[in-house]
């Protein structure tokens, strides 16, 4: 297990990161870093899976589970005073490594100030540069001594722009069966086995689930409308269980409904069709085979400065990875209830397309497998070495 303080010779690490994917893959990266390194110390901002491997977080992640430019703005004063005061801790008793797990827009500033002492910076997922705001790539050269990539076509495109990166494989991909079973999870979940079951994943983000969840519980009152055997599950962060249940209950609630604590994965492996939030979750829902509608809807500022930075003409990860529309997203305007309740309805009347987006989704999971934990460990190594 880890300590606040590292034995002598042990291996010192801070780590922050900012959301619950973030501490699912800092968790993942922690491991790698035990096994290497069995007396090893991490410490910084994280989540309750990094701390179930010991981890001593000194701030929960859910301070920096803030999405969209209006959000941020609301909360901009604690984020930078929590920023200074950990930058100051980490330069009066610099770590081994730094590593920052997504989260760029806390992560970067902190890496700049950090690496300007000397101090090795890992960054773990790198920002969609691909995808909008290209001039990161220059806050990336000045933060970064070593970029993990979780996707094959990074690593070429920032060696190109002189930042060393690794390509360490998606980190869920090995994890996620490349044949789930529904039947199994229906029963887990107490779901009926006959029934088509709709999973709703509105995000997990507070933000998020004022923006979504009431459309999402509004279009499944529609759809229950054309076909009234339907069953839904809803997974919630368990922080913010109350908050969903009170955001079903203001759009009308839903008959059919399951709300669960956690369980996003056995949501995913039970349902025939999701209709999720623009983000990491929609990867999953592509690793469990799951056809989907992708769905954001944000604050109209936020939405109006992203819109001008957006590069490509997809946001949802499947999409990006197959470069064309595999699956729908609704998107702002676009993202009302009564157009996902349709797009949704069309996955569950088409088996063709559906079969056909589940032999694009197992050649994408097969690209995705590598020892995620192992490579990122291995690279690290390395960059405490130069």
């Amino acid at each position: 297990m880890l300590a606040t303080q590292a034995p002598e010779g042990a291996l010192s690490f801070a780590m922050v990161a900012g959301e619950v994917s973030g501490d699912l893959l800092a968790a993942l990266l922690i491991e790698g870093l035990q096994k290497r390194w069995p007396q090893a110390c991490g410490q910084g901002i994280g989540g309750p899976a990094m701390q179930a491997r010991g981890f001593h977080a000194q701030w929960s992640y859910e301070k920096l589970a803030v999405r969209g430019y209006f959000e941020v703005l609301r909360h901009y004063r604690e984020i930078v005073g929590i920023r200074k005061q950990l930058r100051e801790q980490l330069i009066a008793q610099p770590p081994d490594v730094f590593i920052g797990v997504d989260a760029p827009d806390f992560n970067l500033d902190l890496e700049a100030a950090l690496h300007d002492q000397g101090i090795p910076t890992v960054h773990f997922v790198c920002p969609s540069i691909w995808a909008w705001r290209p001039e990161r790539i220059e806050k990336i050269r000045r933060s970064v001594d070593h970029m993990l990539c979780i996707f094959p076509f990074e690593e070429a495109l920032l060696r190109e722009q002189g930042v060393a990166a690794t390509y360490v494989g998606h980190p869920l991909a090995p994890v996620i069966p490349m044949h789930p079973d529904r039947a199994a999870a229906r029963q887990s979940l107490g779901l009926d086995a006959d029934r088509p079951v709709v999973a709703l994943l509105p995000g997990s983000r507070r933000s998020e689930i004022e923006q979504l969840a009431g459309r999402f519980v509004q279009a499944a009152q529609r759809m229950q409308g054309h076909k009234p055997h339907l069953q839904f599950v809803l997974p919630t962060v368990p922080a913010l269980f109350e908050h969903v249940q009170a955001a079903v209950a203001r759009a009308g609630g839903l008959n059919d409904l399951v709300v669960l604590k956690g369980q996003s994965h056995q949501a995913l492996a039970a349902c025939d069709v999701t209709m999720i939030a623009s983000g990491t979750a929609t990867l999953e829902a592509a690793l469990f085979k799951r056809p989907m509608v992708i769905a954001y809807h944000m604050n109209a500022l936020s939405w109006a400065i992203m819109r001008r930075k957006k590069l490509q003409p997809w946001v949802g990860l499947p999409n990006i990875l197959a470069q064309q529309f595999l699956v729908p997203e609704l998107l702002q305007h676009e993202c009302t209830p009564e157009r996902l309740a349709q797009e949704t309805l069309q996955w569950l009347d088409d088996p063709l397309r559906v079969q056909h987006v589940q032999e694009r989704f197992e050649t994408m999971h097969h690209t995705l497998i590598r020892p995620t934990a192992d490579l990122a460990t291995h690279a690290i190594e390395e960059t405490l070495g130069r």
